[in-house]
């Protein structure tokens, strides 16, 4: 009995740490919009529920751990720096025994951006040696057997795509009923979305060599030639437009791909000016900017394809992301809050939405309406990472954590509690709405600070260095 009766303890204590760790490294967001903030409370929930007992992320309700894509997404969304060792797992879960990454070849190399960034946030120095070997190998790899000289491109899929709605003729080849994007002719096609992780990669892997102390001309100089060849092959100054994709017979694809134009824009591949042209000219349905528009031909309103003119929200956050970097602000607002009300309207974070009715839909693809499926995790962490990075104005940086929010469109204060920073909670209030410039002022734990806290938890009071313990209360006035 006195057996029995340790278990059931055990059980009561076990279940207790467990209640009281879930709610410590819960965040919570308050604002003057209610469906902003259940939106986030949503999303929260949704991340620690797609989270393993090992510590892996799921891409979703209904799906597996499996994809690189995913995993890095939702680590620079929002788990680098707010689950940071579920990012670490999940980015090792996805590589061959840690020495180069796996998983579908065409855009894997995103997880180069992501292992940057979270090295960044942890500032982990054996981390940071392993990762660059792991880079190294697998940039090796692509470069021998996806590279196209005569563009100066990488070949494959765009970001994400991998089912062929997402394609039109002659990548698709009519009468072949499979939705694998590569059972079709892409292996050769060059995608912008695509190109442009490339670019970023090469950017974060030279900045890990650097950071070690080892030359990173090389790959700097591989960033440099890449970025002209998508320059060269992708952008139309006279239109102010970027095409999708280059297809096996080198003819362009003139669609606008969502995805494409928020990384050209965010890894500065074009200019802010070009970028702001760009981003006022892509076309948004009443529920958020489409994956890829126009509609192809096999596709319409009544039967939308699935990769084609559907929302999904990741890209929509990403996008949005793009909109507040090159300080199209109104169109930032306007993707968060269309994806707060289609949260509140489906009851989560639905994979997909269909444009037409705001509805979820998996969308059209090989003559069958796919089934639309719940808890998307990069959903949930895409706009978990637009009230991080946008609002309150989170920038990741080697030397530690800098604020530069944008506020709630209205001005009113908006408070987000429970960053976790090396030991330390950060919490943050913002009063006002700006661009991303630098604060009017920003008081810490009610004295007169700076807008940055580094490794050590140290900040700037008074003009005065100081390392805090406990709590960091940040507000910050525009």
């Amino acid at each position: 009995m006195k057996k029995h009766s340790s278990s059931i303890t055990y059980c009561i204590v076990l279940i207790i740490s467990l209640f009281i760790g879930s709610s410590l490294s819960a965040q919570t967001l308050t604002t003057s919009n209610r469906t902003i903030d259940q939106a986030f409370d949503i999303a929260i929930r949704t991340i620690d529920k797609n989270t393993t007992p090992e510590g892996i992320i799921l891409a979703g309700g209904a799906y597996g751990g499996e994809w690189t894509r995913d995993c890095a997404i939702n680590s620079i969304n929002a788990l680098n720096l707010l689950r940071p060792q579920v990012a670490e797992n999940s980015l090792w879960s996805v590589t061959n025994d840690r020495r180069s990454v796996g998983h579908q070849y065409w855009d894997k190399i995103i997880w180069v951006i992501a292992a940057w960034e979270h090295y960044m946030v942890t500032n982990d120095e054996n981390y940071l040696r392993q990762i660059y070997q792991c880079a190294r190998t697998t940039f090796t790899e692509l470069e021998a057997q996806h590279y196209n000289a005569q563009y100066g491109l990488f070949m494959g899929p765009a970001v994400f795509q991998d089912g062929i709605a997402g394609y039109d003729e002659p990548v698709y080849q009519k009468g072949n009923e499979s939705t694998y994007v590569l059972d079709h002719d892409a292996d050769r096609i060059m995608c912008l979305s695509t190109n442009c992780i490339y670019y970023k990669a090469y950017d974060c892997i030279a900045a890990m060599a650097w950071k070690l102390g080892i030359t990173g001309e090389i790959y700097n100089s591989k960033a440099k030639s890449l970025k002209k060849a998508i320059r060269k092959h992708f952008y139309n100054s006279k239109t102010n437009s970027l095409c999708y994709y280059i297809d096996q017979n080198g003819t362009k694809h003139q669609y606008t791909e969502a995805l494409g134009v928020a990384f050209a824009t965010l890894y500065e591949v074009v200019s802010k000016k070009e970028a702001q042209k760009i981003i006022r000219k892509v076309y948004s349905s009443k529920y958020g900017v489409p994956v890829v528009y126009p509609s192809f031909s096999r596709y319409s309103e009544s039967k939308p394809g699935r990769h084609n003119v559907m929302v999904w929200p990741h890209v929509n956050m990403f996008f949005a992301w793009a909109c507040a970097y090159v300080d199209v602000i109104d169109r930032y607002y306007a993707e968060i809050t269309n994806l707060a009300q289609l949260v509140k309207s489906s009851g989560g974070f639905y994979e997909i939405y269909d444009p037409a009715t705001g509805k979820p839909s998996g969308g059209w693809q090989c003559g069958r309406l796919w089934d639309p499926l719940p808890d998307q995790t990069w959903c949930a962490t895409g706009y978990v990472g637009q009230i991080l990075y946008g609002v309150f104005g989170v920038k990741i940086t080697p030397l530690g954590l800098r604020f530069r929010p944008l506020g709630m469109p209205n001005g009113k204060e908006c408070t987000l509690r429970g960053i976790p920073f090396h030991g330390h909670t950060i919490n943050l209030t913002v009063r006002g709405n700006g661009k991303g410039e630098a604060p009017k002022s920003v008081t810490i734990n009610g004295e007169k600070g700076t807008n940055f806290v580094d490794y050590d938890g140290g900040v700037f009071i008074n003009g005065r260095y100081k390392v805090i313990n406990g709590d960091i209360n940040i507000v910050i006035q525009l």
